[in-house]
């Protein structure tokens, strides 16, 4: 894979020197194009060998671009905090928005890499990394953004040859450090899994570029012209079409669901509810609590349909929780900045770190919920989105997070019922909005739906708990003893 790029590929400084302004040129009208057209994100992935020219490109990028406009990240080894969620929220933090340049100086390609040439992972571990890699880019891609992957080679003799010119030299001494020649060391397997990794995930949606990194003026002029290449192409339109899902299962030929199903008639005395209530609310608060939750966090996820009682039940959920360590997300329509980015990213924001809890009112699942029936999402967007979700939710698992999934069940009886409850009472006429009403119109068009999420996405890492809820009393304490019992097997 590499071959190519050990021989020897040059450019005259002179015809640099009279090419350079007219590529700076076109690639700052592509820059402003981007922005003014304002649909898609740039990300472009600096990797390589070391010496090979990474950081001195992507200032050059700053410098013959607007840097207003671009986005630059340098990854080294995670942080304490970074440690205490999944590998690639960080990651995510640093995404552009739809008509913005992020260069990723070092990537979720450079971990995964290093940690295999070290043989501090199995070869198997790299392959699963990778394969979360590729279904992270093809995500990406399928949401709009632009992905330009740029490796910077050097032959094991120009490697030595380039740490060398640069240690003995004062003024670029300090660009060499330790690591870079402890890496040199492990050259031959550095370039062994390299090509493992490239020949994995380079796909059509977001292929690899190698760069022979020996020639400045090459090395400068062919990642400029392959940069200006990939954006000129996607604003006259060109976009790889990212394989359709397959299709969903037809529904059951009775039309029974775990939702028509469901025991709505499950009611408790308010006596019995109150010491339940205290109970559980006790046990919730020891788990916790546990020694070991500081090296877990705690996801919780709450939906229904509109009045389900999903605000009153967080609120007993959350007085057995110390409040310095919980955060309730409420989550509506996208603002500005999140529809600027892929849907997941607003979510990201939200994971909590070690011994921290998110309680999600309204969630991720609006893609294939309120997203679906009112068709803010394309089929093939939210068709995909169930894969995307369980991956999400896979990474939250694998990051320590503790999942809890609750769709609080109520009939239509029941919901019409609570409307007009609120309707009536001044204290609670703020909960019923034209919205509300709007959608209790929809109830038919919402059942399959939420069926077809169950299905596809309750598992055993994140699965989820239907509970009946035309009686409050009975459906909080169900909640709180499901959780409480999530916590202490998870423990």
């Amino acid at each position: 894979m590499f071959e190519s790029a050990e021989v020897g590929h040059k450019l005259k400084k002179t015809e640099f020197a009279k090419q350079e302004p007219v590529l700076r040129s076109a690639l700052l009208d592509a820059q402003h194009a981007l922005l003014a057209e304002n649909k898609t994100p740039v990300i472009i992935l600096v990797n390589g060998v070391d010496g090979a020219g990474k950081g001195e490109t992507v200032n050059l990028f700053n410098a013959w671009m607007d840097p207003r406009y671009i986005h630059t990240f340098a990854f080294g080894p995670s942080t304490d905090v970074e440690r205490q969620r999944p590998e690639m929220w960080r990651f995510w933090q640093a995404l552009p928005p739809k008509g913005r340049i992020g260069i990723m100086f070092g990537s979720w390609y450079t971990d995964p890499i290093l940690q295999r040439v070290m043989e501090s992972e199995t070869e198997s571990e790299l392959e699963k990394r990778l394969a979360r890699i590729r279904d992270h880019e093809r995500m990406l891609v399928a949401e709009g953004t632009l992905i330009v992957k740029l490796w910077f080679h050097l032959s094991k003799s120009a490697q030595q040859m380039r740490l060398k010119e640069l240690s003995t030299k004062a003024k670029t001494a300090w660009r060499v450090t330790k690591d870079d020649w402890r890496h040199f060391k492990h050259y031959d397997e550095f370039v062994q899994v390299s090509q493992l990794a490239l020949r994995e995930t380079s796909t059509g949606e977001a292929p690899w570029h190698v760069i022979d990194g020996s020639n400045h003026a090459y090395r400068s002029f062919t990642a400029g012209s392959l940069l200006l290449d990939a954006i000129t192409r996607r604003l006259k339109g060109e976009r790889h079409v990212v394989t359709p899902p397959e299709p969903l299962p037809q529904p059951s030929l009775d039309h029974r669901t775990v939702l028509n199903t469901a025991d709505y008639r499950r009611a408790l005395t308010h006596s019995t509810y109150e010491r339940r209530l205290a109970k559980l609310q006790g046990d919730l608060n020891l788990l916790t609590r546990h020694k070991k939750m500081r090296d877990r966090s705690l996801v919780i996820v709450f939906e229904g349909m509109d009045a389900a009682g999903k605000g009153s039940t967080i609120r007993r959920v959350t007085r057995a929780i110390d409040a310095r360590y919980y955060r309730v997300i409420p989550i509506a329509a996208p603002t500005e900045e999140e529809r600027a980015q892929p849907y997941l990213w607003r979510f990201w924001r939200h994971v909590p770190t070690h011994g921290h809890s998110a309680i999600f009112d309204r969630s991720w699942y609006g893609r294939v919920l309120v997203e679906r029936v009112e068709k803010f999402a394309s089929e093939p967007d939210w068709m995909r989105a169930y894969h995307e979700i369980n991956e999400f939710e896979e990474q939250l698992a694998d990051g320590g997070a503790i999942i809890s999934k609750f769709w609080l069940a109520i009939t239509q009886a029941e919901q019409i019922k609570r409307f007009k409850v609120r309707a009536k009472t001044p204290y609670k006429q703020f909960k019923i909005t034209e919205e509300d009403w709007r959608n209790r119109k929809k109830w038919p068009a919402y059942e399959r739906p939420v069926a077809d999420m169950i299905d596809r996405t309750s598992s055993d890492i994140a699965p989820w708990n239907i509970v009946a809820s035309n009686d409050k009393l009975w459906s909080r304490v169900e909640v709180l003893e499901r959780l409480c019992e999530r916590i202490e097997s998870s423990l």
